[in-house]
């Protein structure tokens, strides 16, 4: 390989680390746990970042944009989300910079403090519903249904990159409603956004679900998830959505004219993913010799090697590979054609399959010969050597099932991952020695959850929407329950 990786099985953590910067995702900034994402990694996100824009608008979502700083001020008036955000706040103090009389540089001005301290956002619910009160007067303004894309801050001791670190980029929606009924049904819809797009486009099967009192959102009535397994046993949280009451309507007083012509507090939602599903899709289908992507959100799907002796071949090669990327260009298919001559055909076989692309193609002086090309698909590293007539639609064909094969590899991880257990014995055995997702009866106490994440660090990943009552007894006091809940150990 051009760049070498520590297998999965020798250090998983170290074969992600790997990856992350070998395959040129992203790289540790000079910044404490801040990451610069390089083009190749950022490539990825927008990809991502277009198709979900695109399902949101589909539900009659717009995209609006909001400061990045909160008055501090703003979090005291929700008790529980300034109890959750407190510890990771960035918090502005000063505007100005001074050179130091002492020398050596600058210093903070201290005739220059803020009258009020500013919070570098962490999540945007304060700032969005003091905005809407100025938006909203009556149900005929209602509901509001808006997405921010934008970059936040939560000051992490421990940080990885994509996973978890100070500064990340994501979307987050926040929408008011004239009902509780309208507002649950947004946070319903929305986690069903993410499932939708978590499954058919990053290949990445989920359980939704509704979290515990305990793992809520901080300042949320309920909170929905999707989660997912990644292949070392770990749950990566992968979206939420949550129904946030009337909370923050109170907090800022953001009421409106019902249409029986009584007042009330606006209904609210918000919801969110982030630059943490780059993780995710490395965590759930990757391998020892690099990325594996899905197609949908592969960066380029196909890349086109020339293997020549001379300008005289490359010169015929590239004429035909000139028409086959129209043709792919034609039935949507993203190719890129490498004939630089800085690097030897294995070399660059190596970092294609290093960076995940779906597939590759190889064309030399002897295909042009037989009117054929070689064909090797990524996630599986198989090679076929095809006719070049029809080759279009033998792509298009490939990233079809590629797409589909990927997902249903995953799902049989999961599934073969997944085990009920009925014992405390039982649950550590399992959780110590194989991992994965873990069906167990719970006593619905947050007391008992407490106990089961000090001594395991396992949590309830969520309540699964389908899981079906089912009489049972907590795996850890042996209390009534009336169905299995979903415990990992998580990202």
């Amino acid at each position: 390989m051009a760049k070498e990786l520590t297998s999965r099985g020798e250090n998983y953590s170290q074969w992600y680390n790997d990856l992350v910067v070998k395959a040129d995702l992203a790289e540790n900034s000079v910044v404490r746990g801040c990451m610069v994402i390089k083009p190749y990694g950022y490539a990825l996100w927008e990809k991502m970042q277009a198709e979900l824009d695109r399902m949101f608008k589909e539900t009659g979502h717009v995209n609006a944009y909001f400061p990045l700083f909160i008055p501090k001020s703003f979090f005291s008036r929700e008790a529980s989300h300034v109890e959750g955000f407190a510890k990771e706040c960035a918090v502005v103090t000063h505007y100005r910079l001074k050179n130091n009389p002492a020398g050596g540089g600058v210093v903070v001005d201290p005739d220059a403090r803020l009258e009020e301290e500013l919070i570098v956002r962490p999540t945007s619910e304060t700032i969005i519903w003091n905005t809407y009160k100025n938006w909203i007067q009556s149900y005929r303004d209602l509901p509001i249904l808006c997405n921010q894309w934008a970059n936040v801050v939560r000051w992490e001791m421990r940080t990885r990159l994509f996973l978890r670190t100070a500064e990340f980029l994501w979307q987050e929606g926040h929408t008011a409603h004239a009902s509780a009924e309208e507002a649950l049904a947004e946070t319903e819809r929305m986690i069903n956004v993410y499932a939708d797009f978590a499954e058919n486009f990053m290949a990445l099967p989920v359980i939704k679900g509704a979290k515990s009192e305990n793992e809520r959102f901080a300042g949320a009535l309920q909170t929905y998830t999707i989660e997912a397994l990644m292949q070392d046993g770990k749950a990566l949280q992968s979206g939420t959505s949550h129904f946030l009451g009337q909370n923050f309507a109170k907090a800022f007083d953001v009421r409106f004219a019902t249409q029986e012509g009584k007042e009330d507090f606006v209904w609210a939602t918000s919801w969110g993913v982030s630059t943490r599903l780059i993780g995710a899709l490395i965590m759930a289908h990757s391998d020892d010799n690099g990325l594996v992507l899905p197609p949908k959100l592969a960066p380029y799907q196909v890349v086109i090697v020339p293997i020549y002796k001379n300008n005289e071949q490359l010169s015929e090669i590239s004429t035909v590979v000139n028409g086959i990327l129209a043709k792919l260009k034609a039935a949507g298919i993203t190719a890129k054609y490498d004939s630089a001559d800085n690097k030897k055909p294995g070399w660059k076989f190596a970092e294609y399959e290093l960076k995940g692309v779906p597939v590759r193609l190889a064309l030399g002086a002897r295909d042009l010969e037989n009117g054929t090309i070689e064909v090797a698909r990524r996630d599986t590293l198989s090679k076929e050597t095809v006719p070049l007539d029809g080759i279009d639609t033998h792509v298009k064909k490939l990233l079809d099932d590629i797409q589909v094969s990927i997902f249903n590899k995953a799902a049989q991880f999961r599934a073969e991952n997944t085990t009920k257990v009925d014992s405390w014995d039982e649950f550590k055995d399992v959780l110590q020695n194989r991992g994965g997702f873990l069906l167990a009866h719970w006593d619905g106490t947050a007391e008992t959850e407490q106990r089961i994440k000090e001594e395991t660090k396992a949590t309830i990943r969520c309540i699964p929407f389908d899981s079906q009552p089912e009489s049972g007894r907590c795996v850890f006091t042996g209390r009534p329950s009336e169905r299995r809940v979903l415990f990992a150990q998580a990202y």
